[in-house]
């Protein structure tokens, strides 16, 4: 049985992700697809929880309970949205999902792949994964130029350096890295790209599992 297409935009904090994320949803939508655009923390009442948290001064939770909150609010953004879009036919597009996680989650000092065998129970694997990779110092330049928000603790610079490395060392069939340094309009023709390859049926994991 067919499912839909789930696409996941990754990097550090200002490296372009939420962008990249609704300039592919609009282009997507524009020939036609179902989309669903989500992101992650999710909008849901973990994710709400985990905002608050990630926005205030400090970082007062262990690691491990970090983990905790994010595992409970990727439970409730994939038993909510992902897995039944997908079973819908959907395209699914997430600004983060579980590799944060392993990167920031890691760069506190967990175990990286401990971290992504406890998504292996719930968390339906992507047909795409797609690592905007940009120097931390230039990543953080942007997000204080578009300020839209408090500066989050999880944009220490030796904090965001230890999480772009762990970024840096992924890899997989269906994962990209991608310069996120570049024009928003080059990254995006990149990204557009191989997700029609993927819908053309040249890679990818269409198949229900």
């Amino acid at each position: 049985m067919k499912r839909g297409l789930f696409v996941v935009i990754e990097g550090i904090d200002g490296a372009g992700k939420t962008t990249q994320a609704r300039l592919l949803a609009q282009a997507l939508t524009a020939q036609g697809h179902d989309v669903v655009l989500t992101r992650e923390p999710s909008d849901g009442p973990q994710g709400q929880k985990l905002r608050t948290y990630l926005s205030g001064s400090s970082r007062h939770l262990s690691p491990g309970e970090e983990l905790d909150l994010f595992l409970a609010d990727r439970r409730e953004h994939v038993a909510g949205i992902i897995r039944p879009a997908l079973e819908q036919g959907k395209v699914v597009i997430t600004d983060r999902y579980y590799h944060s996680s392993v990167a920031y989650q890691g760069a506190l000092g967990l175990d990286p792949q401990a971290i992504g065998a406890a998504h292996a129970d719930f968390a339906p694997e992507p047909d795409l994964i797609v690592i905007l990779a940009i120097p931390p110092e230039k990543a953080r330049e942007r997000r204080l130029l578009g300020r839209g928000e408090a500066s989050q603790v999880s944009e220490a610079p030796d904090y965001l350096e230890k999480v772009a490395l762990l970024y840096a060392g992924m890899q997989g069939k269906y994962l990209f890295h991608l310069d996120g340094s570049a024009p928003p309009e080059a990254v995006h023709a990149q990204i557009l790209a191989k997700v029609l390859q993927v819908l053309d049926g040249e890679t990818g994991q269409s198949e229900e599992r």
